[in-house]
């Protein structure tokens, strides 16, 4: 990829080490010049270089690449949710239905939400509550308007400006006035390092979520150009080759944004946009810790997103994701044992690496139809289990 280089704002960036270190983020905030505005909701568009993802990878680059509006990036998230509730047998038409009943007795019976489903259970919780209580918090926007054209671009807030498009378009019964409160910020005040800061001083950002946190704020303060659209692993990448070695007097700054972490975690979270376009989203997607995905980096590029599945699928610990890596992950170690298993054993086992959490239902009439009785299939089921737990302890 070509290099691309900016000038440095200095004059900004000398004063993020006195932002960062001395409490400056609300010196800034209560700076006289700077009040809440109501702007228009249609003005406003998140940040595409926000390292916090909201939207899914394929939502964030339709949308950002101006393919989907707002409203119809909500529906088309709303619909996968509900696609995934349905798979889990909660079927939801409303989106305040995924709020559920807390006294509801099935609950504690019912498989972990899935990320979508998890994803819109915040964001119409949030929606929720700033209809019952007001946007509390604003937005903080930077003016990027152009000629006539007023535009906003959000700098911190972008749950709440989603939740607010949820609230305006998803939850019946509510009248909108199309504005959003805002604290606007002009464009020469913008700053990535304030950005960073709150991310990481609210409820933290995923392991992938810092590691392009790190990137942006390392190519930041070494001058490389940040792109306006939806923002590919590979710009990130660019971040691998850089270190603070040449920008010390920027380290402790850094260092802050990024809620006090260490060098060397620093350069564990940055380590992780080695692994592959798919391991990232999937990773990212299901809140994966820096733990867990740090061993995969040992493995092939090509095994990158197998192995981060059988994480999620098994909910592997990193103990156990180090071993895999290290002593078990060789396709070719031992080529002589791969037909000694007879054939039905081996269509079971390549079954086993397919099955999700959403196939039990399925899982079940299947099996009821092949038994012909409940009764026999539980015993079918009590017989694998025991199987399946004297195979374990042979392990």
């Amino acid at each position: 990829m070509v290099r691309k280089k900016r000038q440095i704002n200095t004059s900004l960036l000398d004063s993020v080490t006195a932002d960062m270190l001395g409490g400056g983020d609300m010196d800034f905030l209560q700076d006289n010049s700077l009040r809440v505005e109501h702007i228009l909701l249609d003005l406003v568009r998140p940040d595409p270089l926000q390292p916090r993802r909201v939207l899914p990878d394929r939502i964030y680059c339709a949308f950002h690449a101006g393919q989907v509006t707002p409203s119809q990036a909500m529906r088309e998230l709303i619909q996968i949710a509900q696609l995934a509730a349905r798979q889990q047998g909660r079927p939801f038409s409303n989106v305040l239905e995924l709020l559920g009943n807390p006294d509801a007795d099935n609950n504690d019976e019912l498989p972990p939400l899935s990320p979508e489903e998890h994803l819109i259970h915040d964001l119409v919780n949030l929606a929720v509550t700033i209809r019952d209580d007001g946007q509390v918090n604003p937005l903080t926007v930077v003016d990027v308007s152009q000629g006539v054209t007023r535009q906003f671009r959000i700098e911190t807030g972008e749950r709440r400006y989603w939740a607010t498009w949820i609230l305006r378009d998803f939850i019946p019964g509510y009248e909108s006035d199309g504005m959003i409160p805002c604290i606007v910020i002009p464009s020469e005040s913008a700053s990535a390092f304030r950005q960073a800061k709150e991310n990481t001083a609210r409820s933290g950002l995923s392991a992938i979520a810092m590691a392009r946190q790190a990137a942006l704020l390392l190519l930041y303060v070494h001058g490389y150009e940040m792109p306006g659209g939806p923002v590919p692993p590979d710009f990130y990448r660019q971040a691998l080759d850089l270190d603070l070695r040449g920008k010390r007097e920027y380290t402790e700054a850094i260092l802050s944004a990024m809620g006090g972490i260490s060098k060397g975690r620093l350069h564990h979270f940055k380590s992780l946009l080695q692994l592959s376009d798919e391991a990232i989203e999937l990773a990212d997607r299901h809140d994966l810790d820096e733990y867990r995905l740090r061993p995969v980096l040992q493995l092939p590029t090509q095994a990158h997103t197998e192995m981060v599945q059988h994480i999620i699928q098994l909910n592997l610990n990193g103990r156990q994701v180090r071993d895999i890596c290290e002593n078990g992950w060789n396709e070719n170690e031992h080529p002589e044992d791969a037909n000694v298993s007879s054939a039905h054993i081996r269509r079971f086992i390549k079954s086993m690496r397919k099955l999700e959490d959403s196939d039990e239902e399925d899982f079940i009439r299947g099996l009821i139809a092949e038994e012909k009785s409940q009764a026999m299939a539980q015993a079918r089921i009590d017989s694998l289990i025991t199987f399946l737990t004297k195979a374990k302890n042979h392990l």
